[in-house]
């Protein structure tokens, strides 16, 4: 890779654009296509050339992208912000992509193309190939319109807050009542936040059908019956089908729901309660308090660091370097965001982590999630070209569920308590398997909602209560059966992200298989994930999968066999 050696590792060098590329404009940046277009290319170095010029392109283009996202995220009552991201969404963009796609079949057309090393580019062409397929002009101010309505979903949760014991907080920061041992408290700050986001429910279901109507018509202009389809195909999954996915809802309907509900049982019986109600569902059976692993994103990063030392060395140095230049944004506050990310920046080749952290388990759980994410990105940054460094997320989400379980076996670091220990990883293995039904039903409910394009409100509420019903704790909803019906507003991706969920159930089976390589033989399966994850995406998952040790398999007999092995861990603990 052209690059300098910094704190922050390998930075892309500009030899092709100026240095202080501002983006303020169009007629900016437009000559770097124009020339890039007309380019003669007549010698396999001259390909070279133009691709590493094409490649410093999109990586300053991507990047730029990715800070004024970051911004306005980390601030969405920042107009500022807004503006500068809503630009680049309207103003740039639109305008770019014709210019990337004319020089996506320049490169498919060329005749120098078969000189490429196939062992590393076959893959990329692939990638070319199939967003030329699916590519149609007038899409572009489609997504345009997309992406504005996708920021309205974080103003609208972003700015969500409920009054609890006289504090104004976050629904991040109300959410870790449900840890409460008073259960009154618990269903006060239950009704509080679905009071709040049930005020927001036709604005929620008027946002999502702008957003579904826009999709399906993206779909109809690039000649799919719908926008399921259209999304199987441009998220590039050329590894397994729309039928394979609907083998693993049901392999998780049989091998993992009655597992979890038979834990929900035990949990019912230990609170000595009739009936589980939904805010009985996280506090600890035992009627110990909640656990505290951290009192401050500062806390945080540096209880993460310490830990992934013992993990691995170089991946705290990383961790490290990311601190050193101010790449995190960790604390949950009013007018930031949902949810958590890890960004990856193309050209500075050091990510970003965002979330709304307030003290809890799962914050923590959250960190070393997207901590494997950063991982995985200084991994693929010596590739020598973007595109080889944007794998699948069936991929990514491998990285990152994997040091969730990796990690945790030092976890002393955040619970030097033994029990505290023990309580962290107990519910972090029942959450690894409750994680996959919550996942199949996102998916399922998915499916239907863009392969039945026409229903209404009330039909959408009754689809999710059937998947749901296929999936979910059997805890008794009566009284607050218009939440229920609404649960599905609360997940980020079905607004932002359509159909990037199915990856983290796939995903974390293969982490569970790591786990399982990791106690037999640590170092061994550390080697295996870094050689999994420096292949970026010049190989299929499948045989990614296979670089690291384990299967790309979502069968009904390799559900069972990873469940049982999680079963007698949890056994291990209690």
């Amino acid at each position: 890779m052209n690059g300098i050696p910094t704190e922050a590792g390998t930075k892309l060098m500009r030899h092709y654009l100026p240095e202080q590329l501002s983006f303020q404009s169009w007629e900016e940046l437009e000559p770097f296509f124009a020339a890039l277009a007309d380019r003669e290319i007549s010698t396999p170095d001259a390909l070279m050339e133009w691709l590493r010029d094409l490649n410093e392109l999109s990586a300053a283009f991507e990047e730029e992208l990715a800070w004024r996202y970051i911004r306005s995220t980390c601030d969405t009552t920042n107009k500022e912000f807004e503006a500068a991201y809503d630009f680049f969404v309207t103003a740039i963009e639109p305008n770019a992509s014709p210019w990337f796609h004319q020089l996506n079949n320049r490169l498919h057309q060329h005749p120098l193309r078969d000189t490429l090393d196939k062992n590393l580019y076959a893959i990329y062409l692939r990638a070319v190939r199939n967003e030329l397929e699916i590519y149609r002009s007038e899409n572009i101010p489609l997504f345009t319109e997309i992406d504005q309505l996708k920021q309205d979903f974080g103003k609208i949760a972003g700015d969500m807050t409920v009054e609890v014991d006289g504090n104004e907080l976050t629904i991040q920061q109300a959410n870790n009542y449900f840890k409460s041992t008073d259960r009154t408290l618990r269903r006060s700050v239950f009704e509080k936040i679905w009071t709040k986001r049930l005020a927001a429910k036709m604005e929620l279901n008027h946002l999502f059908d702008k957003l579904s109507l826009l999709r399906q018509q993206v779909a109809k202009n690039a000649g799919f019956e719908n926008f399921s389809d259209y999304c199987f195909t441009s998220l590039g999954r050329f590894d397994y089908s729309k039928a394979d996915c609907f083998h693993f809802h049901d392999s998780v309907e049989a091998e993992v729901v009655p597992f979890i509900r038979s834990l929900d049982e035990k949990r019912r019986q230990k609170l000595s309660l009739e009936q589980l109600r939904p805010w009985d569902l996280d506090v600890d059976t035992d009627g110990k308090t909640a656990l505290r692993p951290f009192t401050s994103g500062e806390e945080l990063i540096t209880k993460t660091i310490t830990c992934l030392q013992e993990v691995r060395p170089q991946f705290a140095g990383y961790i490290s370097i990311m601190r050193g230049l101010g790449h995190f944004d960790l604390d949950s506050r009013r007018g930031k965001a949902p949810g958590g990310y890890n960004y990856s920046l193309a050209e500075t080749g050091v990510p970003f982590i965002f979330m709304n952290a307030a003290g809890s388990h799962r914050d923590l759980v959250t960190m070393v999630h997207e901590a494997g994410h950063a991982i995985h990105s200084f991994l693929e940054n010596p590739l020598p070209f973007n595109k080889l460094k944007s794998p699948p997320s069936e991929v990514c989400e491998l990285a990152s569920m994997s040091m969730e379980l990796i990690s945790m076996e030092h976890w002393h670091i955040f619970y030097p308590d033994a029990d505290d220990l023990n309580r962290a990883k107990k519910e972090q293995l029942e959450k690894v398997l409750s994680t996959l039904p919550w996942v199949a039903n996102v998916d399922a409910f998915q499916h239907w909602l863009y392969e039945n394009a026409e229903h209404s409100h009330q039909e959408r509420a009754v689809a999710w209560e059937h998947f749901i019903g296929r999936f979910d704790s059997p805890a008794d909803w009566s009284g607050f059966e218009e939440v229920r019906r609404h649960f599905w507003q609360k997940q980020l991706h079905i607004f932002e992200m359509p159909f990037y969920y199915i990856e983290y159930g796939m995903a974390q089976l293969g982490a569970i298989a790591m786990w399982r390589n990791y106690r037999k033989d640590p170092e061994g399966t550390l080697d295996a994930y870094e050689a999994a994850l420096k292949l970026g995406y010049t190989k299929p998952i499948g045989e990614i999968y296979k670089t690291a040790g384990i299967r790309f398999d979502f069968s009904r007999e390799y559900v069972r066999e990873l469940v049982q092995f999680v079963k007698v861990e949890l056994e291990k603990l209690n």
